[in-house]
């Protein structure tokens, strides 16, 4: 900027975040002594409309050309303060924040030191600020069309609200059928709705909207590009069955005469067998039968006679059928690809895979389900039908072994499958809780239904499951051991039927998924998002939005309600037909630049080319995020950056030890 700098400096309360550790007035009153600075006020809340008309006022009346702004992290509020200098005629990048709640009052306790450390980061912002030029944003083109990855309900109905909007939509699922973990269940709580009926017809929806290409046995290989232009290679399974002739008429299951190893069910939880050539399950969508090649005696034997073709009047089935890729161009994308029941075979103490009577709570879904292996016979796997039951809570979550998250569905769950149990065999159930989370609408009234049921409740984890009796009421049958906390007595409790609740966990693939995308994973494994509270659904890649439990442990409603929120940002970003570059990127002076390409591999995000017309390097600044590492590795100084400048940074500094003498 040519003129002169005439800073403003606003040092925020927070309410009492700040205020109760830093004298936020002594702040002020230093701030006003430094070179540059025309004023220095201190508001209790800066970041409400009251604070930012402040700013903007003072931009008008005191002729400001620079702002500082003492608070919490950027990350939460530079937006903020960005759009109320564009509001007063400054250029957003004018502004510097210090950030003296996260860094300062949060991890002091003494107001003095405190109070001098705020000093320093605002005298550095000041003396930082001074050379700051005004950046130009600019814009990028954004396709209007939008991938979903992930077929369950949270992908279902972000597809349909995005399509219902007018544009279309590419819905890509691993599996050869739609509806994700929800079409496994019988019933969902609180309201005990038949989970299918409730589902398939968006289910149906999708497959009949015209603004929506479902590829099912579909997963995404490569992701390229930048937020409005991702470009994007879908690898398609070989399904050996042409989609647009099969009816779905299953004549060509009925003919099938494999001999073979039997087949676990995948849908079924493993609790029933299918042939090589199946649908995945009833009411699936599409109709569609599939062959698993990898039994399939035609693939394994090297031939067989062929009788589902034989029986096909439509010439559906394709044995020579390759697997190919489907190469698009989307706008955005939304992630909806769900989570993974927690394996019980880690928790050994349970007996699950040992004893042949303790089921996890998917395996009862399916058990209890009329359209289930056994058509809702609660059937043991040793042809009984149980007369006690005992249902185990947190098994995977809250456990510091596994995983010490809560999966937030667990309680109600287990309350759903107790209620239902008792329902169709009659038995006596035992629920072994740690604590009833019970806090959803509806919830929990849905408990003290449950109580009244006469289901038995015992506060207290189990210790183990045994088949080993210590007296005669105990053979037979499964014994679980655990302390009763409310009595303060160790129990043991002989049942029939063992039901594991098991908690969530993130997919097995979700790691690869996340460097295809470039987004980030918490340490849990759950895609991390952009803010945990302003920008739920969004993340640090713009244009990639999350929903669903792909994100982290959620019941349907919640996972359908953040699934609406990631398509409307998508959409947002559709309709507005374009979007703002952060200038704060890096850039190649030309002149500077030797062609050693040092920076390519050093960009995570594939954002610096080379021209060899010219024999140098360049940056699309799409794809750049200003992370600084090519900045930083650039051995001729060629590559600069929006916002750190040498200059900046130095002047940074400087005023950052200015101030090292007086303390």
């Amino acid at each position: 900027m040519g003129d002169a700098p005439r800073i403003g400096v606003y040092v925020c309360h927070c309410g009492t975040n700040i205020a109760a550790t830093v004298d936020v007035a002594a702040v002020a009153e230093h701030a006003m002594g430094l070179p540059n600075v025309a004023v220095a006020r201190h508001y209790t809340y800066l970041c409400s409309g009251a604070g930012t008309a402040l700013v903007h006022d003072d931009v008008r009346k005191l002729k400001l050309n620079r702002i500082v702004v003492a608070a919490c992290s950027p990350h939460l509020h530079e937006t903020t303060f960005r759009r109320a200098l564009v509001a007063a005629g400054l250029n957003p990048h004018v502004l510097q924040m210090a950030n003296i709640r996260e860094q300062d009052a949060w991890v002091h306790t003494d107001r003095e030191s405190a109070t001098r450390k705020a000093c320093d980061l605002v005298r550095a912002a000041v003396y930082r600020v001074a050379c700051h030029d005004p950046l130009q944003t600019k814009t990028a083109e954004v396709r209007p069309d939008v991938l979903v990855i992930g077929g369950g309900i949270a992908g279902i109905h972000a597809a349909l609200t995005v399509a219902n909007a007018g544009r279309h939509v590419y819905l890509v699922e691993r599996e050869f059928a739609i509806g994700g973990q929800m079409a496994r269940y019988d019933k969902t709580f609180p309201t005990l709705d038949c989970s299918l009926c409730i589902q398939a017809p968006k289910m149906t929806a999708v497959r009949t909207h015209p603004n929506i290409t479902l590829w099912t046995g579909s997963e995404v290989a490569e992701v390229h590009g930048h937020v409005g232009r991702y470009r994007v290679r879908v690898q398609r399974r070989a399904r050996h069955v042409h989609e647009d002739l099969c009816v779905g008429c299953l004549q060509c299951v009925d003919a099938c005469t494999y001999d073979g190893d039997p087949i676990p069910d995948e849908f079924n939880m493993g609790l029933s067998f299918r042939k090589p050539v199946f649908l995945p399950f009833a009411h699936a969508v599409p109709a569609v039968v599939a062959i698993d090649p990898n039994s399939c005696l035609n693939f394994t034997r090297g031939g067989c006679d062929r009788p589902c073709a034989d029986v096909c009047g439509r010439d559906a089935l394709d044995f020579d059928q390759e697997p190919w890729v489907e190469e698009i161009e989307v706008g955005s994308i939304v992630v909806a690809t769900g989570f993974e029941p927690f394996d019980a075979r880690k928790a050994v103490e349970y007996g699950y895979g040992v004893h042949p009577n303790v089921y996890t709570s998917m395996e009862v879904e399916r058990l209890i389900n009329a359209s289930g292996p056994t058509a809702g016979d609660v059937v043991l796997r040793d042809g009984r039908h149980p007369e006690a039951i005992g249902v185990i809570y947190c098994v995977g979550s809250r456990d510091e072994r596994y995983n010490p998250w809560c999966s937030r569905v667990c309680c109600m769950t287990a309350l759903k499958l107790s209620h239902l149990l008792r329902e169709r065999t009659g038995a006596e159930v035992f629920n072994f809780y740690i604590d009833m989370r019970a806090a959803g609408k509806g919830q929990e009234e849905f408990y003290q239904r449950v109580l009244n049921d006469g289901v038995q409740f015992v506060r207290g984890k189990v210790a183990e499951v045994c088949d080993w009796a210590l007296d005669p009421s105990e053979e037979g049958k499964l014994v679980i051991r655990v302390e009763d906390t409310m009595t303060g007595y160790v129990r043991r409790v002989p049942v029939d039927m063992v039901v594991l609740a098991v908690g969530m966990s993130p997919r097995s693939d979700a790691d690869d998924l996340r460097r295809r995308l470039n987004v980030g994973c918490s340490g849990d494994g759950f895609f991390r998002e952009r803010h945990a509270k302003l920008a739920p659904v969004g993340t640090l890649t713009d244009g990639i939005f999350i929903a669903g439990c792909c994100q982290g442990p959620k019941d349907i409603a919640d996972s359908v309600s953040q699934a609406g929120n990631a398509a409307a940002e998508a959409i947002a970003l559709s309709v507005k037909g374009s979007y703002d570059l952060d200038p704060i990127t890096a850039h190649i002076v030309a002149k500077s630049c030797s062609g050693c390409r040092l920076c390519i591999p050093m960009c995570p995000y594939g954002a610096i080319g080379y021209d060899d017309t010219i024999g140098k390097c360049d940056i699309n600044a799409a794809l750049c995020t200003g992370c600084g590492a090519c900045v930083a590795t650039c051995p001729a100084g060629a590559i600069r950056q929006g916002m750190f400048d040498d200059s900046q940074m130095f002047a940074e500094l400087s005023g950052l030890l200015a101030g090292a003498g007086a303390h």
